[in-house]
């Protein structure tokens, strides 16, 4: 992990609570822990974190309103849903609530820290305004819709295009397969078809083909990498 981050954890199962904030402070974040989603309201309104981490079923406030709540008082600190309710419904409803990310318990904790990493990496990129995104020499100007590697001119279908701003935002961090799945294509495909292989394999030509380095990475049993550590 690139950076450190504050979290905060509305959780109240206590053993699950007790996991997480472990394993984040292992690999060197910070993390404050509450139960209920009343607390929780008023520690996201007084104090700053990087993300929160906000189970759906709580004591009190439930996570959704929680996250709503937050939302209409303007506090857009990215969000993620961890949630035993994982049916297509239940995660459009996470999102509509405001959150950013939507994942589903039982949960690998790989997974959770890079999509934590991602959330707070899109917060930032938010927060700056910015109209271009930078990967090396590989440019995606994000009013004009276009992309560049070398100042020549990648010409990418719109699937395309989307698949590569993702990337792009997330520079550097193992994207998995299931982020791409939600963030790109949506919750409308078999989590076992090959569309994203496809896709990734038809970007990859686009944008290294032609060069002798190569950027878009494929890191096994994991998901995807973009950017200088994919040489």
């Amino acid at each position: 992990m690139d950076d450190n981050m504050n979290v905060l954890l509305v959780e109240d199962d206590q053993s699950v609570a007790k996991f997480i904030c472990s394993e984040l402070e292992r690999v060197g974040h910070r993390s404050v822990h509450c139960t209920e989603g009343d607390l929780a309201y008023d520690t996201a309104r007084d104090q700053a974190f990087d993300v929160w981490i906000v189970d759906r079923m709580l004591p009190g406030r439930d996570g959704l309103q929680l996250i709503q709540d937050l939302r209409e008082i303007g506090n857009e600190t990215p969000a993620l849903v961890l949630s035993a309710l994982g049916e297509v419904d239940d995660r459009v409803k996470g999102l509509r609530s405001g959150a950013d990310d939507y994942l589903v318990k039982p949960f690998a904790m790989d997974e959770l820290l890079a999509r934590l990493q991602a959330l707070s990496r899109r917060g930032v990129n938010n927060q700056d305004g910015t109209t271009r995104l930078q990967v090396q020499d590989l440019v995606m100007d994000l009013l004009k819709q276009d992309v560049s590697r070398r100042g020549l001119a990648v010409l990418l279908q719109p699937r395309e295009y989307k698949l590569l701003e993702y990337l792009m935002r997330h520079a550097g961090q193992v994207v998995t397969r299931t982020m791409l799945l939600e963030h790109v294509w949506g919750y409308n495909f078999d989590p076992q078809t090959n569309v994203i292989d496809v896709h990734v394999s038809r970007l990859r030509q686009k944008i290294d083909k032609d060069f002798d380095t190569s950027l878009l990475l494929t890191v096994r049993g994991a998901g995807y990498r973009l950017g200088p550590e994919a040489q």
